[in-house]
């Protein structure tokens, strides 16, 4: 084992631990390192010291309990045996689109793979009791999306999230579970042969650690993980006051989209989904709406061309000069002071990409995967 990689897993066993205790989440977890730079050090630091971290005293109290029997080497051995991985913000497997959310999870579990595919993702969501009419829908929308390569989201419940997550396995795409609970703890019990399905086509992945049960709490704070994980959520049935209505408003409070499926005014599995709509969720009646909204009718070419090819230090100077608001390749060949010929094709090679979006004749915004690949141009990607 190199020094860097064993460096790296001797820091992981304390994020691991101090996973563990009631209390210690995202804005803990900054002060700790603000204060002591690495998590190694908080977890050995003098109880004096922790006090000095800016963590309330109950918060102390309880790390100094935890430490006095918790072994972070054993916490890693626990993970091995389950088959599970722990990523912290710093893995470059972590969700790129959940990191830039307000609060995601320090340490995410993950048993199977993610992918750099799953960030063309979408969460389907509804109701635990659809009517016929909403299982077909959750599993036509779900298929398709999956045979468009884009990533399915749900979250392993009852109802729509099941169908949704066997639409996708049965297109042969892959689909992402966001537990409420610890891996090795399916819930509900009777999809644990779904969930081991997903692990081997997609991944099963949650904030609470092995051995965590799942508790009436936990389930509105796993869906923020559903809708950050995603470009958008797709709520197919749902009353007004159904999971999968918090799960839209924290599509929007992310800055992600909102579709919905309408449904009969009589239905009360389409309250919700219908006052979405009022609201100005987009309406859904077929895939392409949702494809053409986040820029994926060709989601198989741009995910293939990122893969084959990585972004340049054209394309990267160029998405400098590419914002939310739609910029003319004529201002953008002045700023940039590049040929419009080259202009031109390099911007007609980042659309394919999925890297920018033609709004206008000649206009162009970008899109969300176009920050994360500049950035990678500019460090010698």
């Amino acid at each position: 084992m190199t020094s860097a990689l064993k460096n790296t897993v001797d820091e992981l066993k304390y994020w691991v631990a101090f996973d563990r205790i009631q209390g210690v989440g995202r804005v803990r977890v900054q002060a700790l390192l603000q204060r002591f730079g690495r998590l190694s050090d908080a977890w050995k630091a003098a109880e004096s010291d922790l006090r000095t971290s800016g963590v309330d005293e109950r918060i102390v109290q309880a790390i100094m309990s935890e430490r006095s029997h918790t072994d972070p080497d054993e916490e890693l051995d626990r993970l091995a045996r389950a088959n599970v991985r722990a990523l912290t913000w710093d893995d470059r497997e972590y969700p790129a689109l959940l990191k830039e959310t307000d609060d995601p999870p320090p340490v995410l579990y993950v048993r199977g793979a993610l992918s750099a595919a799953d960030e063309w993702a979408v969460s389907v969501v509804g109701t635990r009791r659809p009517t016929p009419y909403g299982r077909q829908v959750a599993e036509e929308l779900a298929h398709q999306l999956a045979a468009n390569r884009v990533c399915v989201v749900s979250g392993l419940a009852r109802g729509v999230d099941a169908i949704a997550h066997r639409a996708a396995l049965q297109a042969g795409g892959r689909t992402v579970a966001v537990m409420a609970s610890g891996l090795d703890i399916v819930y509900p019990p009777e999809h644990a042969k779904l969930a081991g399905e997903i692990a081997e086509q997609g991944a099963l992945v949650s904030e609470q650690p092995l051995g965590t049960e799942p508790r009436g709490d936990f389930f509105p704070r796993r869906n923020r993980i559903m809708s950050g994980m995603s470009l958008g959520v797709l709520v197919v049935e749902g009353d007004f006051k159904s999971g999968a209505l918090i799960t839209a408003r924290f599509a929007n409070d992310q800055n992600r989209e909102v579709f919905a499926v309408p449904g009969s005014i009589f239905s009360p599995q389409s309250r919700g989904t219908n006052d979405l709509i009022q609201q100005g969720a987009k309406l859904v009646r077929k895939v392409d709406d949702v494809l053409e909204e986040l820029n994926l009718t060709m989601a198989p070419q741009q995910i293939e061309m990122q893969e084959l090819i990585p972004a340049t230090d054209t394309e990267a100077d160029l998405l400098r000069h590419i914002s939310k608001e739609p910029v003319h390749i004529d201002e953008v060949c002045r700023q940039s002071g590049l040929p419009a010929a080259t202009v031109s094709s390099v911007l007609a090679m980042m659309e394919l990409k999925g890297l920018i979006k033609q709004m206008a004749p000649m206009a162009y915004v970008t899109t969300r995967h176009a920050r994360r690949v500049s950035g990678g141009a500019a460090s010698g990607r």
